[in-house]
């Protein structure tokens, strides 16, 4: 297993995409053309993890999110000592949230990591566990996210194993900050197309001579659907 880097969660992104590279339609529609094998990965991943953490956009798509239901990871996650949910996080800056999705009735520990406007909104209610405020570089709510100290935050809550599961905005963000240390990508049998459909990296993305790099771990074919692991080499500026 890869040592944890000090001070900051070990952060693994697991994304299902098209065979052109796309997590959703062109309508940013919950995307669910992975097979019940890549569900079952996707659960495999989670209960490794300490908490998840994805962005207000995946979070409004899909209304809720996954839980840990196999009765085998249950087990392994109470012999770990660890809870029976990770804990989910949600990243949204203005933290416009519907308190109606059914991701609030789900018997889960919930977080918010929003600025301290969106923090104002959900201060003294039930939704969420802890809201945290991210930390920024130039210290203003509405400043570039400083995910390297916010990451350390963190750890500093017991965060060790954190998984990202979307979407590629957060994705991206984490990527130029040399913050993600492995990639899991499944690639499912169809074609979405669109210069509006979302892919697992967006932003305003890399020149080829900076791109990221990738290491692959492995490749595994179960059905029409490929598994693809990486790893994301270490670079000098990480925490």
């Amino acid at each position: 297993m890869t040592p944890l880097p000090a001070q900051r969660p070990q952060t693994t992104v697991v994304l299902a995409m098209s065979a052109d590279g796309k997590i959703a339609d062109a309508h940013h529609s919950a995307a669910r053309f992975g097979s019940a094998i890549d569900k079952a990965h996707l659960e495999e991943r989670l209960a490794e993890a300490d908490a998840t953490l994805f962005g207000a956009g995946t979070l409004r798509a899909y209304g809720s999110t996954l839980r840990i239901l196999s009765p085998s990871w249950l087990q392994w996650r109470h012999e770990q000592k660890k809870a029976a949910q990770p804990t989910h996080i949600v990243c949204s800056a203005s933290a416009q949230l519907d308190p109606q999705l059914p991701f609030f009735r789900q018997p889960l520990p919930r977080w918010l990591l929003t600025s301290p406007t969106g923090a104002a909104t959900w201060q003294n209610r039930p939704e969420f566990e802890r809201v945290l405020i991210f930390s920024t570089f130039d210290g203003t709510p509405d400043g570039i996210i400083d995910w390297q100290t916010t990451l350390k935050q963190l750890s500093e809550w017991g965060i060790e194993r954190l998984l990202v599961m979307g979407g590629g905005t957060l994705v991206a963000a984490l990527l130029e900050a040399n913050l993600i240390d492995e990639l899991w990508l499944t690639i499912c049998p169809l074609l979405l197309g669109g210069s509006q459909a979302p892919t697992p990296v967006e932003g305003t993305g890399f020149l080829e001579a900076v791109a990221p790099r990738l290491e692959l771990l492995s490749v595994k074919t179960v059905g029409q659907e490929v598994f693809l692991h990486y790893r994301l080499p270490r670079t000098s500026n990480f925490i």
